[in-house]
């Protein structure tokens, strides 16, 4: 009797379930950290690829499934009991470390481009996970918020058979997503200069019509009125160089992918890693001189933001042109690229030079 006793004991000083949810979402966002800054545990096994790849598909394929069964059986009534939530929660637990360790386990002389999808793909789906136990114990049975938080695990854990496997195919998918990333904003500059120039017109000739006016400025044909959502003559000719620079960064891009995608080596993971490196600051720089283009223009800014572009897109040039994915670089299409971004530089300095003198 007293063994029989001894489980029932037991099981009474277990936390309540939702209790249970509440400290295993915490335990999982606990490991979050350790995933953004953790190193590849050092081993003196020789990396096999294919054993690699095979064991972060079944951990997520794992990860997937404790989703699976957590969710229904928290999304009805009643509630397991402490003791069924304990299981649950421990196989949760240990599906999520196992692919953690597995993702420790890819050294880095992989690459680092890699190591980066692995481990944005792993942190994924920890916060997946723990997203959805902390819906399940804040909204428990049947809710919305269930089935959205438990796709986002799942689709989390659909996405690893998509990673790529070596660090070329992670350099070209990086770069790839860079150079969708320019084409987005250079449309998206375009199409503010196609929108704002015909209203910067319009309310030219009616100030002129309406000259004599003084009352309070409303809007006319449902224009604002104020003067600083618009680009002056001066504004305009400065972003004439400003989209040709955006214009030589998405052709520096598709240049450097096409190169690597041609001449690169699986086996030259430090070279791919530095022009990805180099590679990915450019969309952010873009971006900030897109920002800095829109009205009220600062021409000072502008011409800081085109000089820190051009920075980037010669390093990034220069840094291709002495890896091994440009076999002849005096032949090249490099020194074509530089002479463009220079002639883009020299004409955004003549436009802003009274900015730097006054």
């Amino acid at each position: 009797m007293a063994s029989a006793a001894a489980p029932a004991a037991a099981g009474s000083t277990l936390p309540p379930p939702l209790e249970q949810l509440r400290h295993l979402a915490g335990e999982l966002r606990f490991l979050l950290p350790g995933v953004r800054v953790g190193e590849a545990r050092e081993t003196t096994k020789e990396f096999d690829r294919e054993t690699f790849w095979r064991r972060l598909r079944e951990a997520a394929m794992a990860v997937s499934r404790a989703a699976t069964t957590l969710t229904e059986v928290f999304s009805r009534l009643p509630l397991p009991s402490p003791q069924e939530t304990q299981k649950f929660s421990e196989q949760v637990h240990a599906a999520i470390k196992a692919i953690i360790a597995v993702y420790y386990s890819l050294p880095k002389d992989q690459g680092i481009t890699l190591r980066k999808l692995v481990r944005s793909a792993t942190l994924d789906i920890v916060d997946g996970m723990a997203q959805l136990v902390e819906v399940l114990y804040i909204t428990p049975t049947q809710s919305p918020e269930n089935l959205i938080s438990y796709n986002s695990v799942w689709e989390a854990c659909q996405q690893v058979p998509r990673i790529p496997r070596d660090n070329k195919a992670a350099a070209l998918s990086v770069l790839t997503k860079s150079v969708d990333l320019v084409k987005d904003a250079h449309e998206e500059m375009e199409q503010a200069v196609e929108e704002c120039d015909p209203y910067y017109g319009l309310l030219s000739d009616i100030e002129e019509d309406n000259s004599d006016n003084h009352g309070d400025e409303e809007d006319i044909l449902g224009c604002p009125s104020n003067r600083d959502s618009y680009w002056s003559e001066e504004d305009q000719e400065l972003i004439i160089p400003c989209l040709a620079l955006v214009r030589a960064s998405k052709a520096c891009l598709k240049k450097i992918r096409l190169s690597v995608a041609e001449n690169g080596k699986k086996d030259q993971v430090a070279q791919l890693d530095d022009i990805v490196d180099i590679s990915d600051e450019i969309s952010p720089s873009v971006d900030d001189l897109a920002l800095s283009i829109y009205p009220p223009v600062c021409h000072l800014t502008v011409r800081i933001n085109c000089a820190k572009l051009v920075s980037v897109l010669k390093k990034a040039l220069e840094i291709t042109k002495a890896s091994h994915v440009t076999p002849q670089p005096e032949d090249s299409w490099i020194p074509l690229l530089i002479n463009a971004v220079d002639h883009c530089m020299n004409r955004i300095k003549e436009l802003t030079q009274h900015e730097v003198e006054s």
